[in-house]
């Protein structure tokens, strides 16, 4: 048995129950830590789920920025200094990751107000998470508005990354698993992954195979 909505359905529900119902139908999602450092040094941290590759060649990063009438300290940094840091999630760190979604005044950093410890490296003007395992480096490189609900897409060059040895393969595979990394569905729901297998490349007439 199945249960359906129809549009008029969808659009018939409270506000916020549709948005917690909408968001679960994406599937599991990458979520992560953004940081960021004004040029006034006063530095934010925030909670994303909507991670997306964009290509290799460049290495090209993307996220969406939420439209909303309450200011948006991430977006404001990035464009303002154009440095910003993606930071993964682990089961040590979830709760006060998710914690950074609170609406604080742009003078309190969420590093602090969750216990989160910042982290620079290599002269990078955006703090990393200490605690996170994996963590990029990233250079502003285009924002593009979308009319269609005002969201905002965030395109990010990577400049640096940062791996634990035991979790990068010799082809360059990062096993993210070994690395603790966590996904989530919906708004607030966050799950540990269990590896089935990696496959062969897809190639017409060649069976796929598994390679670990």
């Amino acid at each position: 048995m199945q249960t359906h909505f129809s549009h008029a359905n969808i659009m018939e529900m409270e506000q916020r129950q549709r948005a917690v119902f909408i968001n679960s139908l994406g599937g599991f999602k990458s979520v992560c830590l953004i940081g960021t450092k004004s040029k006034s040094n006063q530095t934010n941290l925030a909670i994303f789920n909507s991670l997306v590759h964009i290509g290799a060649n460049p290495p090209l990063i993307g996220f969406v920025v939420r439209p909303d009438s309450a200011e948006r300290h991430t977006l404001h940094n990035i464009i303002e200094t154009g440095y910003y840091t993606i930071n993964h999630l682990n089961e040590h760190i979830y709760t006060q990751a998710h914690q950074t979604a609170a609406r604080y005044p742009q003078n309190v950093s969420e590093f602090s107000a969750t216990g989160l410890k910042e982290q620079y490296q290599d002269g990078f003007h955006a703090p990393y998470v200490f605690a996170s395992h994996i963590k990029l480096g990233v250079v502003f490189k285009e924002k593009i508005d979308f009319s269609i609900n005002s969201t905002i897409f965030i395109i990010g060059e990577i400049q640096d990354i940062y791996v634990p040895n035991n979790c990068l393969g010799s082809d360059g595979f990062v096993d993210l698993e070994t690395a603790g990394t966590i996904t989530c569905s919906g708004l607030d729901s966050y799950h540990k992954t269990q590896h089935l297998h990696r496959l062969s490349y897809a190639k017409p007439d060649t069976a796929i195979k598994i390679i670990s």
